[in-house]
């Protein structure tokens, strides 16, 4: 603990010192007045003893009490202080959702998106970015630590999914919420087709920054594995740069979806280190956050900060105790 005000202590005790001075100079002297006889025999009387030495200890009390008060008074001038440093710490942990949006997904979009936000929740220091893809890839949501503004993605992206699967077209917001992730994610689908499914997995390794960064990359992929068209990168080329780039990639398959879709799918995923995973599964996204948690993980240092906390409560407490205490002692004397 340090002091602010050091010089505040030496005025205290100064002061103090000059209290002390005057209360004991000249204590006994008379000076003048009418004396008054007999006081002997009422000294001898046992109230008056009492009432003498309950009036003493009080006077000694007080003084303490006094005392105290400016003491600490003295004290909180001085300004008590501690030195704090605290270091931020964040895993050095990415993770990427890379869904595919095809109409053919969206039942498993729309579980996988509504389980992931109690994930996102508990998420501490990690990075999570999202990223949708169809003819092209869209990242909705680059890497970031502000879980509340990954939430509010995953929850439009569960509204865009109701709308696009539901008979109500009244709502104010239909165009928005039906077209939120069409828009971006069929360009050059004229062109390439849809569905490209290595296109959408490289372009999720890609947006991951700095990947000569020593740091944990987990990608979790949502598709049927229908290709439906001409990609730039198939899905076994994509887990290849995933591999080499140290990309762990956990698959998530629709119910639906064929043996060779199946087969391929899950050899591409396994490639990578990750696993395959299958829509409606029990317990398949807590499955995916037991392996995504057991996953080699380190903590970054953050820069320190330094704060100067002032240390004011007790001596506070005590005052407030000391004043009261008086008050309470002058009623009693009075």
């Amino acid at each position: 603990m340090e002091l602010k005000n050091q010089f505040m202590i030496g005025i205290g005790i100064l002061v103090l010192g000059i209290l002390f001075a005057f209360r004991f100079k000249g204590k006994n002297s008379y000076k003048g007045g009418k004396k008054v006889a007999g006081i002997s025999y009422i000294e001898e009387e046992p109230y008056f003893k009492k009432k003498l030495l309950q009036y003493k200890a009080l006077s000694y009390i007080f003084v303490g009490t006094l005392i105290i008060a400016l003491l600490t008074s003295f004290w909180l001038l001085a300004r008590p202080y501690k030195t704090v440093v605290t270091e931020k710490e964040n895993y050095n942990r990415d993770i990427i959702l890379c869904i595919d949006v095809s109409a053919s997904v969206d039942n498993l979009n729309m579980q996988l998106v509504e389980e992931l936000k109690d994930t996102v929740k508990n998420l501490k220091g990690e990075r999570f970015g999202i990223v949708i893809f169809n003819a092209s890839a869209v990242m909705l949501s680059p890497l970031t630590d502000d879980y509340a503004y990954t939430i509010d993605i995953l929850d439009q992206i569960g509204k865009s999914l109701e709308t696009n699967n539901s008979d109500n077209f009244s709502s104010d917001n239909y165009l928005y919420e039906s077209n939120y992730l069409l828009e971006g994610t069929l360009i050059g689908a004229e062109e390439r087709g849809s569905s490209l499914i290595g296109d959408g997995l490289a372009t999720s390794v890609y947006d991951f920054p700095d990947l000569e960064e020593e740091r944990t990359r987990i990608v979790i992929l949502s598709t049927d594995n229908e290709l439906e068209g001409t990609p730039i990168v198939t899905l076994d080329e994509a887990a290849s740069i995933c591999k080499e780039n140290n990309v762990v990639v956990y698959g998530v398959g629709t119910k639906e979806m064929g043996d060779d879709e199946r087969a391929g799918m899950e050899d591409a995923v396994e490639k990578t280190g990750g696993s395959f995973f299958m829509e409606e599964e029990s317990g398949t996204v807590h499955e995916i956050v037991s392996r995504i948690d057991k996953a080699e993980k380190s903590l970054i240092k953050g820069k320190k900060q330094v704060r100067q906390v002032e240390m004011v409560e007790v001596p506070v407490m005590i005052l407030i105790a000391s004043v009261f205490l008086m008050i309470l002692i002058a009623k009693i004397i009075k």
